[in-house]
């Protein structure tokens, strides 16, 4: 059975160790896999819910799509564009937003969130922008959608609005219901300051993430100041658990050598942090200074960027206006 693959990520900068394991490293596997079909989307739509200044945004939009490029994402595989351009996300989240109900926006806890206690002040965008999302995912057929444990909810979002839809208009099937593709290790890199919270572009400490176009120097600095503790590293996930430092550095380690949590427990179990930073050191500097070098040259050449962004949507626009149209044609219009 084909696999119809979509997700996205919003241009908002500094793309991370963090963006990578969690999301950009899956994007390259799925896309990988035999009988996929994947859409990739830099969601610049969904960066403007709070405001952003023109010019980073546009250097921001191209350098996630240089990301994408440099990590593996190839454009002749897989359908990468911007939202943006592609006016049916636009209409499509208008006729899905009829759809869906007020008590089901109410429930997103993102936005209480991300809004905070002043909800009067935040924007409707950042209020309606799961059905956005959804029409994003509605649109082209998908089957599978990759999300962290965040965005589950909106996905449920989605499928919801799908299901009042076809419902609704007595058309079984017509919006296809989506599965989420949750990875279950390794989808959160915390802080390397604080083993607690997220790894975090918006984080006031650079300290805190090795981002994806570091160099080799600040990539050694950073882990070398990686928080820690001073006992050594545990022979079992159950010991290592209450220590959320060393669980998370172990896991960065796992995930990039794609072995199991145990596994690597099992290599440097008795350790110290010395020793085991230092292979730490070399793994994320073979693996991440290619991509840096990679986007700071595609950064360089705006006119490719966007002529991938510029034929990637293209391909979305023909697919996408097309089930808008079938969407009106439903409806009554």
């Amino acid at each position: 059975m084909v696999k119809k693959i979509f997700s996205g990520v919003q241009p908002t900068g500094n793309l991370h160790l963090g963006n990578y394991l969690g999301a950009i490293k899956n994007f390259v596997e799925l896309q990988n896999q035999d009988k996929n079909e994947c859409v990739y989307c830099v969601v610049d739509l969904h960066a403007i819910t709070t405001k952003q200044d023109p010019k980073i945004l546009k250097n921001n939009i191209r350098e996630t799509t240089a990301a994408f490029l440099a990590s593996g994402l190839n454009h002749n595989k897989s359908i990468i564009f911007q939202q943006s351009l592609v006016p049916a996300h636009s209409e499509g989240s208008w006729l899905l937003g009829c759809i869906a109900r007020m008590g089901w926006l109410n429930r997103m806890t993102q936005f209480k969130e991300k809004a905070g206690k002043d909800k009067e002040k935040a924007s409707i965008g950042l209020y309606i922008y799961p059905v956005l999302m959804a029409a994003d995912i509605l649109l082209y057929d998908s089957t599978h959608v990759p999300v962290g444990e965040d965005q589950k909810q909106h996905l449920e979002l989605s499928r919801d609005i799908a299901q009042k839809f076809n419902l609704d208009f007595n058309k079984p099937n017509f919006l296809k219901v989506p599965n989420p593709l949750i990875q279950k290790k390794f989808a959160r890199i915390m802080s390397l300051k604080d083993g607690t919270k997220k790894m975090s572009k918006s984080d006031p400490s650079d300290l805190s993430r090795i981002n994806l176009t570091d160099s080799e120097d600040e990539i050694i600095n950073k882990i070398r100041k990686a928080k820690t503790d001073t006992e050594s590293l545990p022979d079992n996930e159950i010991d290592l658990s209450k220590r959320p430092e060393a669980e998370n550095l172990l896991g960065i380690y796992s995930s990039l050598t794609n072995q199991s949590l145990q596994n690597s427990i099992n290599e440097f179990s008795g350790k110290n942090f010395s020793d085991f930073k230092k292979n730490l050191t070399d793994l994320i500097v073979a693996k991440i200074i290619p991509i840096s070098n990679e986007i700071n040259k595609l950064k360089k050449e705006k006119n490719f960027i966007d002529n991938v962004l510029s034929e990637g949507s293209v391909k979305a626009d023909k697919i996408s206006s097309n089930k808008v149209k079938e969407i009106k044609k439903i409806i009554g219009f």
